[in-house]
């Protein structure tokens, strides 16, 4: 028998017992008698290399159409066998079932750094309090010790309501309402979202969140609060980060301090992000006044206290800025040949960061020149 005759064979003897399969087993014997491994179609195409030259585009023609065939047979005899067993696939449908879980997204940076702060201060002793986000001008202002002109007090500073109640400014009245309710020792961190009208623009928002600290006891220092503030820079920074205090002023801290960190993409060396001075302001602070302590009900000459506030928006872009930079150094390799290439790569990242925290960025070119001797708006 030819060639073409066998195959047409093949085809037609398959099609006749696939028509009677009457379950699975009897489609899988056909499938492995033609195309099986020793099936009768696939010992034909050995014997397709002795065709003659002449006969080949014919005889390879009908092979692949039979292959096609054979192909087409078994999967409607596979269906139609399935359907009759009630196993249709697509009906298939087990409602009992637990449905598919839908993908989970990532915390926010600023939830990660504010949670990442609250652990390193609870390892401190400190206890992690929240307050009302409406707080009362007492709490806001008056418990501590900002005087009645004082400019933050405006409406065109702070949210007010018909009522008298306001936003509050600051977390600073969380540690009122803790001092009001409970007598020294008093050690606490107050993480949340603070309100003023300030317009908008790429550093500046009517919202923001920032982190204060309160520390009240016998024998208080501002040993202390470098202390303090130290071993979180170190622990969230890293262990060779160093702290500056710059005296400044706040109403509720005598004396008060400004707390610089050292520059954590340059270590101190003076960098377009620390604007060349080695350090990245990072906290204002201070030794509670006397004043809001008499405030709550505390006496001055037997207990003491420092407070500290920081911005998590800031902490969170240094963070950001600082595993960017790292991971930047673990996967490309050379150096960077130019203070302008130098420059380039810190821009990059710190724009980097700022978009990953919802901010707007802007290069130095337009509002922040990294050069202070350049720098005539005064605006950070």
């Amino acid at each position: 028998m030819e060639l073409l005759e066998q195959i047409q064979a093949i085809v037609k003897d398959a099609a006749e017992a696939l028509a009677a399969a009457k379950d699975a087993a009897a489609v899988e014997a056909v499938r492995a008698k033609t195309i099986g491994r020793n099936g009768s179609f696939t010992a034909l195409g050995p014997l397709m290399g002795k065709v003659p030259p002449e006969d080949k585009p014919k005889m390879g023609r009908a092979f692949n159409e039979a292959k096609q065939e054979l192909a087409k047979l078994l999967e409607e005899a596979k269906d139609r066998v399935a359907a009759s067993e009630g196993a249709d696939p697509a009906k298939m449908l087990d409602v009992t079932l637990p449905g598919r879980k839908a993908p989970a997204g990532r915390k926010h940076p600023l939830t990660q750094t504010m949670e990442e702060c609250c652990n390193i201060f609870r390892r401190m002793g400190f206890v992690a309090t929240s307050g009302p986000e409406i707080e009362k001008v007492f709490n806001n202002f008056d418990a501590l010790n900002a005087p009645a002109d004082h400019p933050s007090r405006s409406a065109q500073d702070t949210f007010y309501f018909e009522d008298g109640r306001l936003l509050r400014s600051h977390t600073s009245p969380v540690q009122v309402r803790t001092m009001l309710s409970k007598k020294p020792p008093v050690r606490i961190v107050a993480p949340g979202r603070c309100f003023r009208r300030d317009t908008p623009d790429a550093t500046h928002g009517v919202h923001f969140h920032q982190i204060e600290g309160l520390y009240i006891d016998t024998n208080v220092s501002m040993a202390d609060l470098k202390s303090t503030l130290l071993a979180f820079a170190s622990e969230f920074f890293g262990p060779d980060i160093k702290v500056r205090m710059r005296p400044s002023f706040f109403p509720f801290t005598e004396p008060s301090v400004e707390c610089d960190f050292t520059c954590v993409m340059c270590g101190g060396k003076g960098c377009p992000v620390c604007k060349n001075s080695g350090w990245i302001e990072c906290a204002g602070a201070g030794m509670v006044n006397p004043n809001v302590l008499r405030n709550v009900g505390y006496d001055p000459e037997t207990c003491q206290g420092f407070a500290f506030g920081m911005g998590i928006y800031r902490l969170t872009m240094i963070n950001i800025a600082l595993r960017t930079f790292v991971f930047s150094l673990k996967t490309t390799s050379g150096s960077w040949n130019s203070s302008e290439e130098r420059q380039v790569n810190y821009e990059n990242l710190i724009e980097l960061a700022f978009r990953l925290c919802g901010c707007e960025y802007r290069s130095h070119g337009a509002c922040c020149d990294p050069d202070p001797r350049r720098n005539r708006s005064g605006r950070n």
